[in-house]
């Protein structure tokens, strides 16, 4: 229905917004310098514009912002909803703020499937900030957006551009000092080395064939992580390449995370399996085995000149390594290998963190028995590495619910050690492709160059999200194993092939794709 006087009104709150109040008598300023009726609760249900906000929509839409009951944190929370296509803004300016850095927290859900769903911090004096609002029907996502404030005022922003049906629900709001951002930005390129040996070629987004790693790091990837296998059938991932892999890391000004598998092959949470030369040592043998490696691989970086900056001791130890002596049925042996290890890691640099890793992402109960185990068993670490894997691991919810107590219960910062997603479902190779089918997908992220990108955005949010700091960042897995004949999954099968191609950051076509905007995530 189209009300010409409310339209207008409407069209002048977001103009009014705009303007600095230093030129009107301070009795007018319309806002205060904190947010009021953050969680929705002063005006019950079927409120267009709650108490302390403004509703705006160019096609005259604003009932499509409403609250309504069953809210995060109390009875209520705003949604953007309509039967047919809208576009609404629902937002609140500020004034009269100090000038400095602050944050915007936020509870949110989605149904997804609009063109646009996000938070907005605009008018406060630099560029405007935004989070996209993740898909998740139904456990409530904490997103964070942070702004520096440079003259006194800032107006915050929900914001939906949705076809017919899509629904937001947003809650429990704070604008409060601080900031927020990744500093780790970042991905495995183990394969690289191989790919490259086989005839593999990697351009960027307008076609022209370059370096991988060029083209990640012009991307924004600071941070690479590299896989280390003993002594593997192929000759690759050892230490030798990681040598030289490692010089090409740090010659983008890039850091590196070394990942020792102990293993000559794959180690996961189904497989840990003793690397030949290890072969009938006794648990005293083993542990001296992971120190030397360990040390060795390590010294040789340092004495190259390209120290590690993290290491995983072990990779997806979710059961343990080096079965069956490293298993967690035997905690106390297991926690003398992981120690091992990180003695060595500190003995080669004591400045060099040391991770542990699982592949536990939406698993709470599983991360804590793991981690509980360890601390009480005197296992060192000082962060903490987590698989997620949207479509095996549960929801962004669970995940986010993961990743924050273990940051709070152990006091210790945490990452997302591995994540992918798929941007096509069929093969460029004959071998089948781990996720091939739409069943398979997580909902409300098609198998799509979008869907793909959106995934990034999204899981960066939760891993930003993470209170007191303490979420580091993400590497990407793996943004270089795309479809080359030779460099399959099996190192002991030459014509093995890859599963994984459609979920590398690299297309069939060998260009960037556009999910490696992530890479830039604040």
């Amino acid at each position: 229905m189209f009300h010409p006087r409310r339209t207008l009104k409407a069209l002048l709150l977001p103009l009014a917004a705009g303007l600095a109040l230093t030129a009107l008598p301070a009795q007018s300023a319309h806002a205060a310098s904190t947010l009021t009726n953050a969680g929705f609760e002063s005006n019950g249900t079927g409120t267009t514009t709650p108490t302390g906000w403004s509703t705006y929509s160019a096609g005259g839409q604003t009932a499509a912002s409403f609250t309504e009951s069953g809210g995060h944190g109390g009875s209520f929370r705003l949604t953007h909803y309509s039967a047919s296509a809208y576009k609404v803004e629902t937002y609140q300016y500020l004034s009269g703020l100090t000038n400095g850095n602050y944050k915007l927290t936020a509870w949110v859900r989605s149904g997804g499937g609009q063109n646009s769903a996000y938070l907005a911090l605009k008018n406060c004096g630099g560029a405007e900030q935004r989070t996209d609002i993740p898909v998740s029907s139904s456990g409530w996502i904490r997103i964070v957006t942070p702004v520096a404030v440079t003259n006194n005022q800032c107006t915050i922003s929900v914001n939906s551009d949705a076809k017919a049906g899509n629904w937001i629900n947003v809650d429990d709001l704070t604008f409060t000092s601080g900031t927020a951002g990744l500093p780790i930005k970042g991905s495995d390129v183990s394969s690289l080395a191989k790919s490259e040996a086989k005839g593999g070629v990697y351009k960027n987004s307008s076609g022209t064939t370059g370096d991988a790693l060029a083209i990640l790091k012009s991307a924004g990837q600071n941070y690479a992580r590299l896989k280390v296998w003993v002594n593997p059938a192929d000759g690759y991932n050892n230490k030798t390449h990681v040598l030289a892999t490692a010089k090409r890391v740090k010659a983008q000004g890039m850091k590196l995370l070394v990942d020792f598998h102990y293993s000559d092959t794959w180690a996961d949470p189904g497989a840990q399996s003793k690397p030949a030369a290890w072969a009938g040592h006794s648990y005293s043998q083993l542990k001296t085995d992971v120190y030397n490696h360990t040390y060795d691989v390590l010294n040789a970086l340092k004495a190259q000149g390209t120290t590690a900056d993290m290491v995983q001791v072990g990779n997806e130890i979710n059961g343990g390594m080096l079965w069956n002596e490293g298993s967690t049925s035997n905690w106390s042996q297991l926690a003398g290998l992981l120690n091992s290890g990180y003695d060595a890691v500190k003995a080669v640099n004591s400045g060099t963190t040391v991770a542990l890793h699982l592949a536990k992402g939406g698993d709470l109960a599983g991360t804590r028995w793991w981690f509980d185990s360890a601390v009480s068993n005197g296992v060192k670490f000082d962060v903490i590495g987590l698989s997620y894997y949207g479509y095996w691991h549960g929801t962004l919810a669970d995940f986010q619910t993961t990743l924050d107590d273990a940051a709070a219960r152990y006091g210790k910062p945490v990452y997302l050690a591995e994540t992918a997603y798929p941007f096509r479902l069929d093969s460029k190779d004959s071998h089948e492709n781990i996720i091939d089918l739409s069943s398979e997908l997580v909902s409300g992220y098609p198998a799509s160059t979008a869907g793909q990108t959106q995934w990034m955005k999204d899981v960066a949010s939760v891993v930003e999200a993470v209170p007191n700091g303490r979420g580091l960042g993400i590497f990407y897995w793996e943004s270089t194993w795309t479809a080359v004949t030779g460099n399959g999954w099996d190192p002991t099968d030459a014509s093995s092939g890859n599963g994984w191609e459609n979920q590398a950051l690299f297309g069939y076509d060998d260009r960037a794709l556009p999910a490696m905007a992530w890479l830039s995530h604040r």
